[in-house]
């Protein structure tokens, strides 16, 4: 990954009201959600929302199509997972391993496993 693709991918997330509809938008799944039940779901007024997801689909972070009447978005899923990789690829001096745990509930499960 370029890092003009992962700035521009940070960029578009570091605020707060797109940062929560692509966490909406990823848990909706791979079908995706129209942009109204995305204002809804957050509310925020759809005509504010529909330039927070226009930024979000020109940064790349997420896709659109139409369905009818309705635009559906959903999560650029490859975009991300590279974005992560970028962000990981040295970590901590070559022992990737040890961002294998990056998920706060991988971290809970571990904790739960190991504990006696």
């Amino acid at each position: 990954m370029q890092s003009s693709t992962a700035i521009d991918a940070l960029s578009a997330l570091a605020q707060t009201d797109r940062l929560a509809a692509f966490r909406l938008v990823l848990n909706a799944g791979p079908d995706g959600l129209a942009s109204g039940r995305i204002a809804e779901g957050l509310g925020v007024q759809p005509t504010r929302m529909s330039f927070h997801l226009n930024t979000l689909e020109r940064a790349g972070v997420l896709y659109s199509r139409r369905d009818g009447r309705h635009v559906l978005y959903s999560v650029n899923l490859r975009l991300m997972r590279d974005l992560l990789g970028f962000l990981t690829d040295e970590c901590c001096g070559g022992h990737p391993e040890i961002c294998a745990e990056l998920s706060p509930k991988t971290k809970k499960t571990r904790v739960l496993e190991e504990t006696p």
